[in-house]
């Protein structure tokens, strides 16, 4: 009994002495605020359970200056500290060397770093003998002195070290020197990231790594070239570094046998095709090649594979039919590319989700899940569609689609033409005949022939043809009268009037018309056909003559004169001297009334002059013949020049 409290007096006793130990070589100063946790260490909230170290506190009011670091975190398991320096690096040796393995400190951040090399690598031999599973150091400057450290590894509880934004001040030392200490870590994680890193041994011997990351660095082609040593690495992250070769990548990864998950990104990698094939670990499956330099070339440089593919932020204009056959690809992420098209699944039979966002696509292929019949997912938003029949096709297939484009309706928005712009794809509609180009051609087709039927009908109709063969005879008869006698195209009028009648009608003329205005007071010339036509020229040049050189023309209208085919000529020449010459020629004389059914439809002159202009009546009672003469006589008086053509009173 004696013994057991004996004992129990001593526990107590060397608690005390630790805990009075610890604060002879620590002054803490309590800070509420938390740094980040490292991404290795517990977090709050988790199903640990969460203990305070068993220390005293000092004087929460005692100068800053007094203090020797800051305490950041203070639980059983976790402890962060900041501002380490050379002057109390002694103190946190002695203050870890109590965290033998067994102890409950497993995570352990130190922040602002600032001391020597061999201060550096003393507090990491403390921590690699304790009870730390994961250390992590951010903000470290090494002041100077990088000389060889010959390293214990072994007895380690260590599983994850991470280290970022390093400063070196020393710039002269053996590059092995500094390099040879973490590329022999015998633990799971490593992570140097932002430290200005130019290269990386190869372990000199096996490495039980499955984890790098190196963030953020500026290693090159060069790093893990022909290293054995890696086979169990399983995740490589070497993001923001100042890679180029995209080969010589392959072949850093062929002897990674266990190789996963590569990420490649925000380097400088280009691939323009080489006679040497690239070779690829068989075991990765997850491989990150976003914001790069890369082209078309890339697909023929592929691990065979690969399942999750990110090639994001590169200058691919198209995906080679042919060239990759990647059978076990499943993700593929072709965002910020140069892509006018979806490309096709000739290449990728597993492919279950596609990526084509913020490309050049203007039209996308109808066809698509056609040949991509496995595709799950297809995100295709955010690219300047233009809005035309071809892209409604493309609508229809979101519609049967079943909802596998991400982001619809408000990612896919029209940018051409300018009338739609910024109309969503869903509310973008054509008519079926603008997009139809069969129905457009047939509907074209069908208008061609009804318009040419309603201009035949009207040129059949109308008689367009003998107004355009009358057209060219007076403009041939008036050529050749300016080319014979091109002095002698002021016309001189000869006759007071010019008569067009019927045969039929000639009884009238000749017994009434002529003797009643030639016989009368005056000397009235009157142009009759068969007195004054020209022998040996034509009857149209006749006629136009005897028009021209008539200061009227007479028309003798009856139902017999719409049958005549020359009144018509004569009728229509008197009717172009009308129009050509702006003048007031015409006499209508209704012999006889005409029924409007009777007038053919070519004679739309006669018609459109009968309802326009003033006819005389020829009466049937003979007490109003005299006045009528006198009308007629009044209308065609004019004197005309002297000349021996000239006679009065002459008949047939």
């Amino acid at each position: 009994m004696s013994e057991n409290i004996g004992s129990l007096r001593n526990f107590f006793v060397y608690k005390c002495l630790f805990a009075l130990t610890f604060w002879n070589y620590v002054s803490l100063s309590v800070e509420n605020e938390l740094l980040p946790p490292s991404n290795n260490f517990p977090e709050e909230g988790s199903d640990q359970k969460i203990k305070s170290l068993p220390l005293l506190y000092t004087n929460r009011h005692q100068s800053k200056s007094s203090f020797d670091w800051i305490v950041i975190q203070n639980t059983t398991e976790s402890l962060s500290l900041s501002e380490i320096t050379n002057s109390n690096v002694k103190k946190l040796v002695a203050l870890l060397s109590n965290f033998r393995q067994g102890s409950e400190l497993q995570n352990l951040t130190l922040t602002n770093v600032s001391v020597d090399w061999s201060a550096l690598m003393e507090i990491f031999q403390t921590v690699w003998h304790s009870s730390i599973e994961y250390f992590n150091v951010n903000r470290v400057t090494q002041l100077a002195d990088i000389n060889k450290y010959y390293f214990d590894y072994s007895g380690t509880s260590m599983k994850a070290l991470s280290v970022k934004r390093i400063h070196i001040t020393d710039l002269y030392f053996s590059q092995d020197d500094l390099y040879t200490i973490f590329a022999d870590m015998n633990i799971a994680d490593m992570t140097i990231a932002e430290g200005e890193m130019i290269h990386m041994l190869c372990p000199s011997s096996v490495s039980p790594f499955r984890k790098l990351n190196f963030l953020k660095n500026d290693l090159t082609d060069s790093l893990f070239q022909k290293c054995d040593n890696l086979i169990q690495l399983e995740t490589l992250i070497l993001q923001w570094n100042k890679f180029e070769s995209l080969l010589k990548v392959s072949f850093m990864t062929s002897r990674m046998k266990s190789l996963k998950h590569l990420d490649m990104s925000n380097n400088l990698l280009r691939h323009d095709g080489a006679d040497v094939q690239c070779q690829w670990a068989a075991s990765l499956t997850e491989l990150d090649l976003s914001s790069n330099q890369l082209a078309d070339a890339v697909f023929e440089c592929l691990p065979v594979n690969i399942k999750k593919l990110n090639l994001e932020n590169n200058q691919i204009s198209s995906v080679p039919k042919g060239m990759a056959d990647l059978k076990s690809l499943e993700e593929l992420n072709l965002a910020s590319n140069r892509l006018a098209d979806l490309p096709g699944c000739s290449g990728f039979t597993s492919l279950q989700f596609l990526n084509t966002e913020m490309n050049s696509i203007l039209t996308p292929s109808a066809d698509f899940f056609q040949s991509c019949p496995r595709v799950r997912e297809l995100q295709a938003g955010h690219n300047p569609f233009k809005c035309s029949c071809e892209l409604q096709d493309f609508i229809h297939l979101e519609r049967q689609s079943g909802g596998k484009l991400f982001g619809w309706p408000s990612a896919y928005v029209c940018e051409y033409p300018e009338g739609w712009r910024g109309t969503e794809l869903k509310d973008f509609r054509l008519s079926e005949l603008a997009c139809n180009t069969t129905l457009l051609l047939v509907t074209a087709l069908l208008l061609t022939v009804v318009l040419v039927a309603v201009v035949a009908f009207l040129c059949i109709y109308l008689d367009v043809p003998w107004y355009v063969r009358m057209t060219w005879q007076w403009t041939q008869t008036k050529r050749r009268a300016w080319h014979n006698h091109p002095r002698e195209q002021e016309a001189v009028l000869q006759f007071h009037a010019f008569i067009s009648y019927s045969e039929r009608d000639a009884l009238w003329v000749k017994n009434e018309l002529i003797p009643n205005l030639e016989k009368g007071e005056g000397c009235v010339q009157l142009c009759q056909h068969e007195r004054n036509f020209i022998p040996g020229k034509s009857i149209v040049e006749n006629i136009i003559n005897c028009i021209e050189k008539s200061y009227k023309s007479i028309f003798v209208l009856s139902p017999n004169f719409v049958q005549s085919e020359w009144c018509h000529y004569e009728l229509y020449f008197a009717h172009h001297k009308l129009f050509s010459e702006n003048s007031n020629s015409l006499i209508l004389i209704l012999l006889e009334p005409i029924p409007p059914y009777v007038i053919p439809a070519r004679y739309h002159k006669l018609k459109a002059l009968m309802a326009k202009r003033t006819y005389l009546e020829w009466p049937k009672e003979r007490s109003k013949h005299a006045l009528f003469w006198a009308n007629l006589r009044a209308a065609i008086n004019i004197n005309l020049p002297r000349s021996d053509e000239n006679r009065c009173g002459e008949t047939d």
